[in-house]
């Protein structure tokens, strides 16, 4: 057999025994970011590889295949027996849904609700074992939050709390930062940061003693900026900076931090036709005349047509999100940051890695078209049309 015949056999057998032993590490574990480089650099090397030399490709596929393996740690899983989490905001949405999954794998679920009496609480009763306890939690309230302290506390006897899983979180409204009312930042900052801030303080004896995680559900829009979405941005920003600073101050107790990004996912929180025709009056009613003026009247009613484009685009399927709060929960070293979701990975990757133009003109491409118009005073003025004799 030629020596080139024997090469390109080579080539394939090793080739087959090292991409089969990354996709054999990839197998079972619970990891996404690594699994994401490792099969991205697989591709890349296998493709250069194919357009060089056989002497030349095989090393580089090979190299990259350990590479590639290397990315790919040992992901180890705890039991979720024996554990016990408190979720903020199940009353629908993720909180909804991550409260009936964590209960499915056995967790010992506390989940916080706005009203114990709610549909929402009633279907979460129906559908989860006696494992399960409701507790009512408004995590604006300082009394309910100590309220719901003693109850967790009483309830876990001498044990900790595993984990803390900041979920509750309200949108506001979504348009120009100079149009939204006052109020509705003041509401963002109080449940999706003041909120998540109240309950950790609260809880911290709980989760140090069992020397558990604290998982908050950050945003997009809290990772990279996005036109439209300045309230409920500053926000997340802030609560995705406590968790940095938190990750860093609690390691020394042996408590592990994460925060997770999602994408658009299909849920409550973008409210319904009825919210978004109020939307209307509210920030008209709170402009001055300068403002309302320059921005026009039809500006700023077309604003709720994001809504509609949002809604269409979020995906319906939440198993990727639910994915990475149980490996957050369970994995021996879980990730600081977790990106579950269409396009929550890569827009913040080119927020940080790309020139600042090339993010802004796609992010007004991507999240700036909710509004066809241009504000009144931008636009070209029209002139009446002459008649001629």
């Amino acid at each position: 057999m030629p020596p080139l015949e024997i090469l390109r056999l080579l080539f394939v057998g090793i080739s087959a025994v090292c991409g089969g032993w990354v996709l054999y590490r990839l197998r079972g574990k619970q990891v996404q970011k690594e699994g994401r480089t490792a099969c991205a650099l697989l591709l890349i090397a296998a493709l250069s590889a194919c357009s060089l030399p056989a002497h030349v490709g095989l090393p580089l596929f090979c190299g990259a295949c350990l590479l590639s393996a290397l990315c790919v740690p040992p992901q180890d899983m705890l039991p979720a027996q024996g554990k016990a989490v408190l979720i903020t905001g199940c009353d629908s949405g993720l909180g909804y849904a991550l409260a009936k999954h964590l209960d499915q794998l056995g967790f010992q679920v506390f989940a916080g609700v706005l009203n114990k009496k709610g549909e929402g609480a009633d279907e979460l009763r129906n559908a989860c074992s006696p494992r399960l306890l409701l507790i009512q939690l408004d995590i604006t309230s300082c009394e309910e939050a100590k309220k719901a302290y003693i109850e967790v506390k009483s309830s876990l006897k001498d044990s900790g709390l595993w984990g803390i899983i900041h979920n509750a979180g309200v949108l506001g409204y979504v348009g120009d930062g100079e149009l939204l009312p006052l109020g509705v930042y003041k509401t963002c900052m109080d449940v999706n940061f003041f909120g998540a801030v109240r309950i950790s303080k609260t809880f911290f004896p709980l989760l140090r003693k069992a020397k558990g995680r604290l998982i908050s559900i950050s945003s997009m829009a809290g990772h990279a900026p996005l036109p439209g979405f300045a309230a409920y941005g500053a926000s997340k920003a802030a609560l995705s900076m406590f968790s940095a600073v938190m990750r860093q101050e609690l390691s020394k107790w042996g408590v592990k931090v994460s925060a997770i990004y999602p994408g658009g996912f299909r849920t409550g929180i973008y409210g319904s036709q009825e919210s978004w025709s109020n939307q209307d009056g509210k920030i008209l009613y709170n402009l001055v005349d300068d403002v309302k003026e320059d921005y026009g009247e039809d500006y700023i009613r077309t604003m709720k047509e994001c809504y509609k484009l949002m809604l269409s685009d979020a995906s319906p399927d939440l198993s990727p999100f639910l994915y990475d709060v149980a490996h957050a929960l369970l994995a021996t070293k879980p990730h600081n940051t977790y990106t579950p979701g269409r396009c929550a990975y890569i827009i913040p990757c080119i927020f940080r890695y790309f020139p600042v133009w090339m993010y802004d003109g796609l992010a007004r491409k991507l999240f700036g078209s909710y509004n066809m118009l241009s504000p009144r005073a931008l636009r070209p003025l029209q002139t009446p049309n002459k008649k001629h004799n």
